[in-house]
């Protein structure tokens, strides 16, 4: 399993557009070989900062969904309520555990 991690910072004012944007994507994540979770995180001091954390079973299962017109196409209506390029970093998951897991 593999978790990518994306920063990005929103223009100010797009953060609701954005995110509905965001959870739009999520949605046909789900259906995507591979994909297994996905969360939308913004920071408590800086509102327009976002951290995407999406687990995948392969980073190639990531690629395959990058690669997709559809979220191509998407990924350039996000682009333009950003303030900044986003930035990716990759983590293999070592250990999961989630409520409900046998101890």
């Amino acid at each position: 399993m593999m978790t990518v991690m994306t920063t990005t910072r929103l223009r100010p004012g797009q953060e609701a557009e954005w995110d509905a944007a965001m959870r739009a994507r999520f949605y046909s994540a789900r259906e995507r070989p591979g994909w297994i979770s996905g969360q939308l995180l913004t920071s408590d001091d800086e509102s327009s900062n976002r951290v995407i954390v999406g687990t995948w079973r392969s980073r190639e299962d990531w690629e395959a969904w990058h690669s997709d017109p559809a979220f191509l196409d998407q990924r350039a209506t996000l682009r333009h309520l950003e303030e900044e390029p986003s930035r990716s970093e990759w983590f293999r998951v070592v250990a999961d555990a989630r409520a409900g897991d046998p101890a």
